[in-house]
């Protein structure tokens, strides 16, 4: 049942990514129908979640005035296009990462949105995650003191893709961890990598990112790795979070107080053993969703919304332009 509370929101694109997002919207109440250009998908949910109707046509889905708002998990390259058309129907809309793969379209999309008067939210999804609030509490309440550094590795074997390259796929989730902890944007980006599978998909990247101040940043991505690693490092003047989401439990998420002192002119290494910090269990995905709902039930704006994924876009710009010149880009030349 749909709780009155609840907006009904329909799933467009019911494969991959998007059955999850299924499920957890049947979950919280909310699943009024879906979309999907596979036949085959569309009635393999459609008798999974019978309480959804199925849309064979996506025309017919936005125009549905008992739809209210929409989650969209198609591939990339489709999702301005469709997040507008579900703008323009009036509909909020929540879209998988990017936004889409324009930055002047992602600032539009924004602006639509706001005339519209209704939600658009970018799939951030470790924003959402209980050991990433965790963290950027800890770092928001000086218990490493002043940020030194922060890099993310995101590597695997798979999943493969030759229609955006590894920087495309992996980093936007890094880099919106990124900004949220450091709370600007790089003002100078370099970065490297190399396309061995298909030309011109790069199949790792190492993006290295100054923010001022000292402040300094790099994320790896990859996807011809021999193992997972899902690691985010911050490093603080009076100590260190690891995010690593590879590693169960207590784990996942831990504080070293490292500290510094000196003997004279030399430093001298306080090494402290690694310290769990506390953190929910809730699902982030679900956490994501309810963020969602809530947003578009009393009209919040997301943490997550179109200003920040058109942040989130722009680095990824500067990455490929960095990429693509062999040259760092200076935030002038954005």
């Amino acid at each position: 049942m749909i709780e009155d509370q609840a907006p009904r929101t329909a799933v467009i694109g019911a494969g991959y990514w998007g059955k999850n997002l299924l499920r957890n919207l049947a979950a919280l109440g909310a699943l009024a129908g879906f979309h999907d250009a596979d036949a085959e998908t569309r009635a393999r949910f459609a008798a999974q979640y019978p309480e959804a109707a199925m849309h064979d046509d996506l025309a017919a889905l936005l125009a549905d005035p008992a739809i209210e708002a929409v989650a969209i998990a198609t591939p990339a390259a489709t999702h301005g296009a469709i997040a507008r058309r579900a703008l323009e129907a009036g509909k909020h809309v929540f879209v998988e990462k990017p936004l889409c793969l324009d930055l002047a379209e992602a600032r539009a999309l924004g602006a639509l949105a706001d005339a519209r008067g209704v939600v658009l939210m970018v799939g951030h999804l470790l924003l959402y995650h209980p050991a990433f609030t965790a963290l950027r509490a800890q770092v928001e309440a000086g218990a490493i003191g002043r940020l030194r550094y922060v890099y993310s590795t995101r590597a695997s074997l798979g999943k493969i893709r030759r229609e955006e390259n590894a920087l495309w796929s992996f980093a936007p989730h890094d880099i919106s961890m990124m900004l949220a902890l450091t709370g600007r944007a790089p003002t100078r980006v370099t970065c490297n990598g190399e396309a061995w599978l298909s030309p011109d998909v790069a199949d790792l990247t190492l993006s290295h990112f100054d923010f001022g101040d000292g402040l300094q940043g790099h994320i790896f991505v990859s996807w011809l790795h021999p193992y997972k690693d899902h690691r985010l490092v911050v490093v603080g003047e009076a100590g260190m979070l690891v995010f690593n989401d590879t590693l169960p439990g207590a784990d996942k998420l831990l504080r070293y107080p490292h500290s510094i002192g000196w003997d004279g002119d030399l430093p001298v290494l306080d090494k402290a053993e690694a310290r769990p910090v506390p953190f929910g269990e809730q699902e982030p995905l679900a956490e994501e969703m309810r963020h969602f709902l809530t947003c578009c039930r009393t009209g919040a704006r997301p943490r997550s919304d179109a200003r920040e994924g058109a942040a989130v876009l722009a680095v990824l710009d500067m990455c490929q332009r960095a990429l693509a010149a062999g040259a760092p880009v200076e935030a002038d030349a954005a």
